[in-house]
């Protein structure tokens, strides 16, 4: 997968990964962080996932890293913010917007998470990843997982995957195996499964899934 395939799905509007509802799943199970008010969450891959703006309604600040500009104008657009857009000090490919919503603030940047550093980032609290690990395949999510830790700081996760037979389907999103969990993040971060749930995707046929929700704590803490 490149970064083309993206553009592309965003250019034709094929983005059935959108949910136009704030996943059950982050409202269910959010509290196990136990973040207080006022905490900055990092969002990889984030698009224009509405996720973020209950986030912000929770009382927390935003910052995403989203690859297409397109689904970073919309969220703003959809959220009726009118965001400031500032360019990479160093990087003239690179770019974020911000906002505010709830009186919250949501920062942006277009770019490759690979191409970002701890610095870009600024500190965070916890990371939330919906759709971002699921969304790459096998080969690439070691690399991403170590990305996500360095650019977080190593703090704690809340991770949504999905399990399911991937020969019916080939991804995104891809199955991701508790084995591959394990293998990904288990060197730096305690993992506590907290949910698995049988779930439906797609349109017909549709594919029977497992959706699980994971917990992950820096093993220094």
């Amino acid at each position: 997968m490149n970064p083309e395939f993206w553009q592309t799905r965003w250019q034709e509007k094929r983005i059935g990964f959108h949910q136009s509802k704030v996943n059950l799943l982050l409202t269910e199970y959010f509290h196990h962080l136990s973040l207080p008010a006022g905490s900055r969450i990092f969002v990889p891959l984030c698009g224009k996932s509405i996720d973020m703006a209950w986030l912000a309604a929770q009382g927390y600040d935003v910052i995403g890293v989203e690859l297409v500009e397109t689904a970073v104008q919309e969220f703003f657009a959809e959220q009726n913010i009118s965001p400031t857009i500032y360019q990479h000090t160093d990087n003239p490919a690179v770019k974020y917007y911000q906002g505010q919503l709830s009186g919250q603030t949501i920062i942006l940047w277009v770019a490759d998470i690979f191409a970002l550093t701890a610095k870009d980032i600024g500190n965070t609290d916890a990371v939330y990843d919906k759709a971002a690990l699921i969304a790459l395949p096998a080969d690439m999510r070691p690399q991403y997982s170590e990305q996500v830790r360095e650019l977080s700081g190593n703090t704690a996760q809340l991770l949504l995957t999905l399990n399911y037979d991937q020969s019916q389907k080939n991804g995104p999103p891809f199955s991701v195996s508790s084995a591959q969990v394990e293998q990904y993040y288990g060197d730096h971060y305690h993992i506590r499964e907290v949910a698995n749930e049988p779930a439906t995707i797609g349109s017909a046929p549709e594919l029977e899934v497992t959706e699980h929700v994971w917990v992950l704590g820096n093993k220094q803490d």
